[in-house]
């Protein structure tokens, strides 16, 4: 008599990135107010009891979540800045690692830079909180290129200059997103010829 192996448990960490995945495309899609946690579970294939157990609360997931892709796009461009090559190619690439961050991961960057409608205090701190840690990572990582030009990464400007940066950035990714036909090339260019030529010397 033949006997049926027992169906394998997932273990903690992996039914831990299945509930913050649902959680990501749901969040991104719907937005905090309109997504509950029985939508999560199912979408994640848990029971809401399980997941209760990885998060106790819609909030805490959320920011969950939030840190958790937060630091997926700091470490996916991070690697470009800090890669080899002269500043002028590794600003390309870390062009183009933003782009393609966008591209494969549309809703972490919907998430992360589109979705501020949750009107809870505590999400609105902890999500400024991670706009600084943001712009504080980037700027460390670009400290060296700024001492190159001039610029001491350690003045609050720099920062400053590092936020327009990113937002600058995603703003073209939101352009993209209503133009999807433009190739990710021509916006690699065009934010090349900006940010590093500068409208002043494009001529």
């Amino acid at each position: 008599m033949s006997e049926t192996a027992p169906k394998s448990r997932m273990r903690a960490p992996a039914r831990r990135a299945t509930i913050t995945a649902a959680a990501l495309k749901i969040f991104a899609g719907k937005g905090y107010h309109a997504t509950s946690l029985a939508e999560i579970a199912a979408a994640a294939g848990v029971a809401r009891t399980v997941l209760y157990d990885h998060f106790p609360s819609k909030r805490v997931l959320l920011l969950a979540v939030m840190q958790e892709q937060n630091t997926a796009l700091v470490e996916y461009v991070g690697a470009r800045i800090t890669g080899s090559g002269a500043p002028h190619d590794r600003m390309r690439s870390t062009i183009d690692a933003y782009f393609g961050f966008a591209q494969s991961r549309p809703e972490a960057r919907k998430l992360l830079f589109d979705r501020t409608d949750e009107d809870d205090p505590e999400i609105r701190v902890v999500r400024q909180g991670i706009r600084e840690s943001r712009a504080q990572a980037v700027t460390a990582l670009l400290s060296g290129d700024m001492r190159s030009v001039g610029v001491d990464p350690d003045e609050p400007v720099a920062e400053a200059m590092v936020e327009l940066i990113i937002t600058g950035l995603d703003g073209v990714a939101q352009w993209w997103d209503r133009h999807p036909q433009v190739p990710r090339a021509v916006l690699v260019e065009g934010a090349m010829r900006l940010l590093w030529t500068g409208l002043g010397n494009a001529g």
